[in-house]
């Protein structure tokens, strides 16, 4: 396959950036497109030229680095894919790839591709996490007893790797799906439970806090997330976070 690659170039935060072209020629289209795109700096390396910057690491669709905006879509054209995952067989011969990065407010761009996602940090330090101290006291899995229906809609939520697609392609750069999750998972099980109010009010008023926008149910996070994570968590955090509101002065 032969490509016409237009990618955003972007040195450091304070630089304009701007698209360049670049052509890419004998692309196998079984190759990943990350696999394309280290064919690519191999050639600016071999010319002397600074290689595309971008993040990756499982390459395994696990970790959620390798985030691109591929022809004005999150993780490119298939769906319930990381780009890592995507395949070049996805794209024409002769055709031409728009590469970006992710585009908010709360998502700086670094480097070219790379962009600053500690703002997701933030708002998990916030309060996605549980105090239960389970270290030495180890119980048995079925002391417990948990609803199946509950336990399955955690783990649909736990699933999130949270890899910002959510918030590139929402009209708002809304993080809802994403807090709506993370929330979810614990919400949903015993352990979460002690600290459940103050968990949603934190998480909330910290994503607000970090300039994410807001939601208004357009539904273009759930399509293009790559674990398929559900708008019905954003229905569940609202409900947390009203109840919370009205019951705790945090």
């Amino acid at each position: 396959m032969d490509l016409t690659l237009k990618i955003w170039r972007q040195k450091n935060k304070n630089d304009k950036g701007a698209m360049k072209s670049y052509p890419i020629k004998n692309v196998s289209p079984d190759s990943s497109f990350l696999e394309m795109m280290d064919l690519l700096n191999n050639e600016l390396i071999e010319k002397g030229e600074d290689p595309v910057a971008f993040d990756h690491d499982c390459r395994e669709g696990i970790c959620g680095s390798c985030s691109l905006y591929i022809n004005g879509e999150a993780h490119g054209p298939d769906r319930l894919v990381t780009t890592c995952q995507l395949h070049m067989r996805k794209f024409k011969d002769g055709e031409t790839i728009h590469i970006e990065p992710w585009r908010a407010n709360a998502f700086p761009v670094i480097k070219d591709l790379v962009v600053d996602r500690s703002s997701f940090d933030r708002v998990m330090n916030a309060g996605g996490f549980v105090s239960v101290n389970t270290s030495g006291n180890t119980q048995d899995a079925n002391a417990t007893p948990i609803a199946k229906d509950d336990a399955d809609k955690a783990f649909d939520a736990a699933t999130c790797i949270g890899c910002g697609a959510c918030v590139a392609s929402c009209k708002n750069a809304s993080a809802m799906l994403f807090v709506s999750a993370k929330v979810s998972q614990l919400s949903l099980l015993p352990q979460g439970q002690v600290e459940a109010k103050r968990r949603a009010l934190h998480m909330v008023e910290q994503m607000d806090h970090e300039g994410f926008g807001n939601c208004t149910n357009t539904g273009a996070c759930e399509v293009e997330c790559p674990k398929g994570i559900s708008l019905e968590n954003i229905a569940r955090m609202n409900r947390e976070y009203l109840s919370a509101s009205i019951t705790s002065k945090s």
